[in-house]
């Protein structure tokens, strides 16, 4: 279904699950709330015609070993994207799954560290049929790479599906989700996605926002024209 009157659809729709774990969660009713927000998600992203679905793993990861068995809540998130992967085709919608690999926020060591991380995640448990990836420019940075690394890694693997096109501020080491303008970085990123021959039914979002030097409508208006006409 599209918004009546409009060609819009959602390029992806998510599900908020930045607490306590998720898929990885050692408590069993966390585990089946959180399938249930993305079984219903999913429904939702179906029904407005989205193009993809995005897992993000807020808290998928660990603070220390003592407490923490790696295998078996790796086991539980293939289980739970497994699932996922079942529902999707259940209920006939064809857009792409992609997992946005998130280090360091807020967890020590997350399980989708980075895309390397994620794409081995994904042969080990048979999912490389059903996900790609959504890299997220400033998350590479976390990781230790730069945005254009990561692209790389993803495309060679035949996994990249969508760009979170932000950047962040090497000073503060931190997801400060900042809009991209670097051309430099732009072409580097263009060269990538037109050596993948496109994203589609991925594409392009800009996981930024408003700074504290200006909280004005009109500059988040103007800071996505910046970005747009930084990729173009």
């Amino acid at each position: 279904m599209i918004k009546e009157g409009t060609n819009i659809r959602p390029l992806w729709g998510t599900a908020q699950l930045f607490k306590h774990g998720a898929a990885t969660s050692p408590d069993v009713k966390v585990f089946a709330y959180a399938a249930a927000q993305v079984k219903k998600t999913m429904e939702v992203t179906h029904e407005l015609g989205g193009g993809n679905y995005v897992f993000w793993g807020g808290r998928e990861g660990y603070q220390s070993l003592l407490n923490t068995d790696m295998k078996k809540e790796l086991d539980h998130m293939g289980s739970f994207l497994k699932a996922a992967a079942a529902w999707k085709r259940k209920i006939g919608f064809e857009g792409m799954l992609l997992i946005e690999p998130k280090p360091q926020e807020p967890m020590k060591h997350q399980y989708d560290w980075d895309a390397a991380t994620t794409i081995s995640f994904l042969q080990k448990y048979g999912l490389l049929g059903d996900f790609k990836l959504n890299i997220e420019c400033n998350h590479a940075t976390l990781a230790g790479h730069n945005c254009v690394h990561e692209l790389e890694v993803a495309r060679i693997n035949g996994v990249l599906g969508n760009i979170d096109a932000n950047t962040g501020d090497a000073q503060i080491g931190w997801d400060t989700d900042q809009f991209l303008t670097n051309i430099e970085e732009a072409t580097l990123i263009m060269v990538s996605v037109i050596k993948n021959g496109g994203l589609a039914p991925g594409g392009f979002n800009f996981d930024a926002k408003l700074r504290r030097e200006s909280v004005d409508v009109e500059d988040l208006f103007i800071a996505h024209i910046l970005g747009m006409d930084a990729l173009a």
